[in-house]
Protein backbone atom coordinates (compact mmCIF):
# COMPACT_ATOMS: atom_id res chain seq x y z
CA UNK A 1 0.00 0.00 0.00
CA UNK A 2 3.16 2.14 0.96
CA UNK A 3 4.91 1.53 -2.45
CA UNK A 4 1.09 2.22 -4.15
CA UNK A 5 0.31 5.79 -2.47
CA UNK A 6 4.41 6.85 -3.11
CA UNK A 7 3.66 5.53 -7.30
CA UNK A 8 0.94 7.95 -7.11
CA UNK A 9 2.72 10.84 -5.77
CA UNK A 10 5.70 10.32 -8.00
CA UNK A 11 2.81 10.28 -11.06
CA UNK A 12 1.24 13.41 -9.87
CA UNK A 13 4.57 15.49 -9.44
CA UNK A 14 5.68 14.40 -13.03
CA UNK A 15 2.21 15.58 -14.71
CA UNK A 16 2.35 18.80 -13.35
CA UNK A 17 5.18 20.43 -15.25
CA UNK A 18 3.21 19.62 -18.50
CA UNK A 19 0.22 21.52 -16.95
CA UNK A 20 2.16 24.16 -15.56
CA UNK A 21 3.60 24.41 -19.58
CA UNK A 22 0.50 24.30 -20.84
CA UNK A 23 -0.72 27.13 -18.57
CA UNK A 24 2.52 29.88 -19.67
CA UNK A 25 2.33 28.48 -23.38
CA UNK A 26 3.95 32.18 -24.93
CA UNK A 27 1.30 34.38 -26.50
CA UNK A 28 1.81 35.29 -30.35
CA UNK A 29 3.83 38.15 -31.35
CA UNK A 30 2.46 41.17 -31.23
CA UNK A 31 2.16 44.00 -33.47
CA UNK A 32 4.53 46.67 -33.26
CA UNK A 33 4.15 50.18 -33.86
CA UNK A 34 7.22 53.72 -33.50
CA UNK A 35 6.65 56.91 -34.29
CA UNK A 36 9.19 57.70 -36.03
CA UNK A 37 8.84 61.98 -35.87
CA UNK A 38 5.41 63.83 -35.96
CA UNK A 39 3.50 67.23 -35.74
CA UNK A 40 0.24 68.89 -36.04
CA UNK A 41 -1.07 71.22 -39.08
CA UNK A 42 -3.52 73.69 -38.01
CA UNK A 43 -5.06 73.53 -42.09
CA UNK A 44 -5.14 70.91 -44.58
CA UNK A 45 -7.63 72.80 -46.71
CA UNK A 46 -5.96 75.81 -48.03
CA UNK A 47 -5.00 74.02 -51.52
CA UNK A 48 -4.98 70.74 -52.63
CA UNK A 49 -2.51 68.31 -51.49
CA UNK A 50 -0.69 65.31 -52.70
CA UNK A 51 1.53 62.28 -51.52
CA UNK A 52 4.86 62.05 -53.06
CA UNK A 53 7.89 60.10 -51.82
CA UNK A 54 11.03 60.00 -53.29
CA UNK A 55 14.55 58.65 -53.05
CA UNK A 56 18.01 60.19 -51.66
CA UNK A 57 21.22 59.56 -51.74
CA UNK A 58 24.32 61.34 -50.81
CA UNK A 59 28.24 60.37 -50.55
CA UNK A 60 29.89 60.42 -48.06
CA UNK A 61 30.69 64.08 -46.91
CA UNK A 62 28.98 65.54 -49.72
CA UNK A 63 26.60 68.33 -48.93
CA UNK A 64 22.97 69.10 -49.88
CA UNK A 65 19.91 70.97 -48.89
CA UNK A 66 16.43 70.67 -49.02
CA UNK A 67 13.65 73.59 -48.87
CA UNK A 68 9.95 71.98 -49.94
CA UNK A 69 6.63 71.97 -48.58
CA UNK A 70 6.26 69.82 -45.01
CA UNK A 71 7.91 66.37 -45.47
CA UNK A 72 9.53 63.73 -42.90
CA UNK A 73 13.19 62.37 -43.55
CA UNK A 74 13.47 58.62 -42.79
CA UNK A 75 17.47 57.59 -43.07
CA UNK A 76 17.60 53.65 -45.01
CA UNK A 77 21.16 53.54 -44.27
CA UNK A 78 24.40 55.62 -43.48
CA UNK A 79 23.95 58.62 -41.55
CA UNK A 80 22.84 62.38 -42.41
CA UNK A 81 23.71 65.24 -40.58
CA UNK A 82 20.92 67.55 -40.78
CA UNK A 83 20.96 71.53 -39.80
CA UNK A 84 17.22 73.29 -38.57
CA UNK A 85 16.61 76.07 -37.48
CA UNK A 86 20.29 76.59 -36.07
CA UNK A 87 20.30 72.91 -34.43
CA UNK A 88 21.84 69.80 -35.68
CA UNK A 89 20.56 66.47 -35.62
CA UNK A 90 22.46 62.93 -36.61
CA UNK A 91 20.16 60.61 -38.54
CA UNK A 92 21.30 57.13 -38.35
CA UNK A 93 18.87 54.27 -40.04
CA UNK A 94 15.73 53.87 -38.84
CA UNK A 95 15.37 57.23 -37.45
CA UNK A 96 13.34 59.94 -39.09
CA UNK A 97 12.81 64.22 -38.69
CA UNK A 98 10.25 66.57 -39.88
CA UNK A 99 11.09 69.70 -41.74
CA UNK A 100 8.08 72.17 -41.94
CA UNK A 101 7.27 73.51 -45.15
CA UNK A 102 9.22 76.51 -46.60
CA UNK A 103 11.70 76.06 -44.21
CA UNK A 104 15.47 75.24 -45.10
CA UNK A 105 17.42 72.36 -44.19
CA UNK A 106 21.20 72.05 -44.51
CA UNK A 107 22.65 68.00 -45.23
CA UNK A 108 25.50 66.26 -45.03
CA UNK A 109 26.16 62.46 -45.50
CA UNK A 110 28.08 60.84 -42.84
CA UNK A 111 31.90 60.42 -43.39
CA UNK A 112 31.35 56.05 -43.14
CA UNK A 113 29.76 55.08 -46.46
CA UNK A 114 26.63 56.37 -48.67
CA UNK A 115 23.55 57.77 -46.97
CA UNK A 116 20.49 56.94 -48.23
CA UNK A 117 17.08 58.14 -46.95
CA UNK A 118 13.26 58.61 -48.17
CA UNK A 119 11.70 62.19 -47.99
CA UNK A 120 7.46 62.06 -47.87
CA UNK A 121 5.70 64.82 -48.72
CA UNK A 122 2.60 66.66 -48.68
CA UNK A 123 2.59 68.72 -51.16
CA UNK A 124 0.48 71.13 -53.40
CA UNK A 125 0.55 70.40 -57.19
CA UNK A 126 2.53 73.26 -57.40
CA UNK A 127 5.62 71.71 -54.99
CA UNK A 128 5.09 68.32 -56.97
CA UNK A 129 7.77 69.39 -59.91
CA UNK A 130 9.89 71.57 -57.63
CA UNK A 131 13.57 70.08 -57.39
CA UNK A 132 13.69 68.11 -53.36
CA UNK A 133 16.86 67.94 -52.69
CA UNK A 134 19.75 69.79 -54.24
CA UNK A 135 22.66 68.72 -56.23
CA UNK A 136 24.83 66.55 -55.77
CA UNK A 137 21.98 64.75 -54.57
CA UNK A 138 20.98 61.71 -56.13
CA UNK A 139 17.19 62.01 -56.07
CA UNK A 140 14.80 59.38 -57.68
CA UNK A 141 11.06 60.22 -57.45
CA UNK A 142 9.40 57.00 -56.31
CA UNK A 143 5.76 57.95 -56.02
CA UNK A 144 3.28 60.96 -55.92
CA UNK A 145 -0.64 60.92 -56.08
CA UNK A 146 -2.38 60.92 -59.44
CA UNK A 147 -5.38 63.61 -58.25
CA UNK A 148 -5.51 65.44 -54.58
CA UNK A 149 -5.69 63.92 -51.36
CA UNK A 150 -9.85 63.74 -51.08
CA UNK A 151 -12.24 63.96 -47.60
CA UNK A 152 -9.94 65.86 -46.52
CA UNK A 153 -12.00 68.29 -43.84
CA UNK A 154 -11.23 71.75 -42.19
CA UNK A 155 -9.50 71.92 -38.72
CA UNK A 156 -6.30 70.68 -37.27
CA UNK A 157 -4.60 67.22 -38.48
CA UNK A 158 -1.44 64.90 -37.12
CA UNK A 159 0.86 64.11 -39.57
CA UNK A 160 3.29 61.44 -39.06
CA UNK A 161 5.34 58.76 -40.34
CA UNK A 162 5.12 55.46 -38.17
CA UNK A 163 6.98 52.19 -38.26
CA UNK A 164 4.86 49.04 -38.07
CA UNK A 165 6.26 45.50 -37.92
CA UNK A 166 3.24 42.66 -38.59
CA UNK A 167 4.82 39.72 -37.05
CA UNK A 168 4.75 36.12 -39.36
CA UNK A 169 1.74 34.41 -40.39
CA UNK A 170 -0.36 37.51 -39.22
CA UNK A 171 -3.96 36.67 -40.61
CA UNK A 172 -5.47 39.68 -42.40
CA UNK A 173 -6.96 41.98 -39.89
CA UNK A 174 -10.34 43.23 -40.19
CA UNK A 175 -11.81 45.45 -42.88
CA UNK A 176 -10.97 48.79 -42.14
CA UNK A 177 -10.35 52.82 -43.47
CA UNK A 178 -8.43 55.51 -42.71
CA UNK A 179 -10.06 58.36 -40.95
CA UNK A 180 -7.38 60.61 -43.30
CA UNK A 181 -5.37 59.10 -45.75
CA UNK A 182 -1.88 57.26 -45.65
CA UNK A 183 1.36 55.91 -47.94
CA UNK A 184 2.82 53.07 -47.43
CA UNK A 185 6.81 51.82 -47.86
CA UNK A 186 7.23 48.20 -47.41
CA UNK A 187 11.00 48.17 -45.89
CA UNK A 188 11.09 44.57 -45.23
CA UNK A 189 8.96 41.16 -45.76
CA UNK A 190 5.45 40.61 -48.02
CA UNK A 191 2.31 41.40 -47.17
CA UNK A 192 -1.55 40.28 -47.78
CA UNK A 193 -3.17 43.45 -49.21
CA UNK A 194 -7.57 42.53 -50.14
CA UNK A 195 -8.99 45.27 -51.64
CA UNK A 196 -12.74 44.55 -53.44
CA UNK A 197 -12.27 41.03 -52.15
CA UNK A 198 -8.90 40.44 -54.19
CA UNK A 199 -5.54 39.51 -52.60
CA UNK A 200 -2.19 40.91 -53.72
CA UNK A 201 1.39 40.32 -52.58
CA UNK A 202 3.04 43.70 -51.89
CA UNK A 203 6.94 43.17 -51.24
CA UNK A 204 10.06 45.40 -50.61
CA UNK A 205 10.07 48.54 -51.79
CA UNK A 206 6.57 48.70 -52.96
CA UNK A 207 4.37 52.13 -52.05
CA UNK A 208 0.79 51.85 -51.49
CA UNK A 209 -1.85 54.54 -51.70
CA UNK A 210 -4.56 54.76 -49.18
CA UNK A 211 -6.91 57.37 -49.72
CA UNK A 212 -10.38 57.93 -46.80
CA UNK A 213 -12.89 55.86 -48.85
CA UNK A 214 -10.61 52.78 -49.48
CA UNK A 215 -12.23 49.87 -47.70
CA UNK A 216 -8.83 47.56 -47.05
CA UNK A 217 -7.47 44.70 -44.98
CA UNK A 218 -3.37 43.66 -44.34
CA UNK A 219 -2.19 40.42 -43.28
CA UNK A 220 1.48 38.53 -43.09
CA UNK A 221 1.25 34.83 -44.48
CA UNK A 222 4.68 34.63 -44.76
CA UNK A 223 7.51 33.34 -42.29
CA UNK A 224 9.39 36.33 -41.61
CA UNK A 225 7.94 39.89 -40.02
CA UNK A 226 6.72 42.50 -42.76
CA UNK A 227 8.21 46.14 -41.51
CA UNK A 228 6.19 49.36 -43.25
CA UNK A 229 6.07 52.64 -43.24
CA UNK A 230 2.99 54.48 -42.80
CA UNK A 231 3.20 58.27 -44.51
CA UNK A 232 -0.39 58.91 -42.39
CA UNK A 233 -2.53 62.07 -41.82
CA UNK A 234 -5.76 62.11 -39.82
CA UNK A 235 -8.08 64.96 -38.33
CA UNK A 236 -6.78 65.33 -34.63
CA UNK A 237 -8.30 63.83 -32.00
CA UNK A 238 -9.99 60.98 -34.37
CA UNK A 239 -8.20 57.29 -34.77
CA UNK A 240 -6.25 56.85 -37.92
CA UNK A 241 -7.40 54.11 -38.59
CA UNK A 242 -11.33 53.02 -38.49
CA UNK A 243 -13.51 50.04 -38.85
CA UNK A 244 -15.57 48.88 -42.08
CA UNK A 245 -16.38 51.77 -44.37
CA UNK A 246 -17.02 55.26 -44.40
Amino acid sequence: MQFRTTALLLLGAMALPASGAAQTAPAPPAITRTVVAATKLPSVTDVPLHFQAVSVTLQPDQNSGVSAANGILYQISGSTEVVLDGEAKMLNAGEGLFIAGGKTAALKAGSGGPSTFLHFFLASAADLDRPAESAPAAVRELYRTAAPIPDLKPGGYDLNLTRVTFPAQMPSNPPHHRSGAALYFIVSGTGANTVDGKTEARGPGSLIYEPHALVHQWGNPGNEPLTFLAFNINPEGVAAVLPGAP
